[in-house]
């Protein structure tokens, strides 16, 4: 590990590239560096995978804000780290779809079901490195048509960029050649302290809804208010404060698991959460142009999940938002983390 110093990135520790050089598939595997003078960052073209996100605190303290492993082989054995996640995020119920009247069964990954595009999902393959500058990288990749069963061939661009306003922005821009369905986002598991617990952290969430869920966590496809719930974060709150709660819900999905329906309107970007860790004075905002947040926490956590995304299991629940894409249209997805420091 290297250590970086110098008036504002004080003993940042950054992954030292020999840990990641590998091929796999043929294709190298790169790690690079990002720098905006505040924000410090790596990305492995491995999964797109953000790999650390250094980012100050009160007096000027750094942390590695997102979990981490420090070397490529780790990343190979943990399927979603850091990654970017699709070609359809989250679960699609039984692997099967039905677009324009035609079916189309899936690869089955998890218990039956698709998660997270099949078996050749995103963070999986090496991707392209096309562009990088000293604050933006841009990765491309091709998903085959066929590829564990989605129709067309999905020509993605993923791009993570550092902006002068303190944001780690990720956009995504996706085509296809015939229709198909697509959800693509980036799996980050923040702790604001940088390691321990993350119960103390105050969490508000923009969401008065939820997509409930069935005892064996596929949606139901019912739409639940939180009001008068453990899944209520209008008002922030301690992500630890109701987390062992016996509601029906939490014992479903053991702690926190849910997808929130965001009270902004869909396609434009808007606020989706805000996070603040008390010791550090760490504040996380999450802005998005998606229609839900997927919240991830349990009573043992050391980090925590917000994925802006489509709802899970879109393709097969009439309620919820279109998730096919065809090709005269383009797939656009932005969210943005934009960090600062409270008093």
């Amino acid at each position: 590990m290297l250590f970086v110093s110098c008036s504002k990135h004080s003993k940042v520790k950054l992954y030292e590239v020999e840990k990641f050089n590998t091929t796999i598939n043929g294709k190298q595997v790169s790690l690079v560096t990002l720098d905006n003078g505040d924000l410090m960052m790596q990305v492995a073209n491995y999964g797109g995978r953000v790999v650390s996100l250094w980012a100050p605190g009160r007096k000027g303290k750094y942390a590695n804000v997102i979990a981490s492993h420090d070397n490529i082989n780790d990343y190979i054995n943990d399927g979603l780290l850091g990654a970017t996640v699709g070609r359809y995020a989250s679960v699609i119920s039984n692997g099967k779809i039905t677009i324009d009247g035609t079916d189309y069964e899936l690869t089955k990954n998890h218990n039956g079901n698709t998660v997270n595009g099949g078996d050749t999902e995103a963070g999986k393959i090496v991707w392209d490195i096309v562009a990088q500058n000293d604050t933006a990288v841009v990765f491309h990749a091709v998903f085959a048509d066929g590829q564990d069963g989605f129709p067309g061939n999905l020509d993605a661009t993923m791009t993570y960029t550092l902006t002068s306003a303190n944001e780690l922005v990720v956009s995504c821009k996706a085509t296809t050649d015939a229709p198909t369905v697509c959800d693509i986002t980036q799996h980050l598991s923040f702790n604001l302290k940088g390691d321990g617990d993350i119960l103390d952290h105050d969490l508000m969430i923009n969401g008065k809804f939820f997509t409930a869920i069935k005892s064996d966590r596929l949606p139901s496809g019912n739409i639940r208010p939180v009001k008068n719930s453990p899944l209520d974060f209008i008002a922030a709150k301690k992500i630890g404060k109701d987390i062992n709660s016996d509601f029906p819900q939490m014992q479903f999905a053991g702690g926190y698991d849910f997808n929130y329906v965001l009270g902004k309107p869909f396609g434009k970007i808007g606020l989706a959460a805000s996070v603040v860790e008390p010791v550090s004075g760490r504040k996380m905002e999450v802005y998005t142009d998606q229609p839900g947040l997927q919240f991830s926490a349990c009573a043992t956590s050391t980090s925590f999940v917000l994925e802006p995304q489509n709802f899970p299991d879109a393709p097969n629940q009439e309620k919820f938002p279109n998730a096919v894409l065809r090709p005269d249209e383009e797939y656009n997805h932005t969210c943005i983390y934009k960090f600062s420091v409270v008093d």
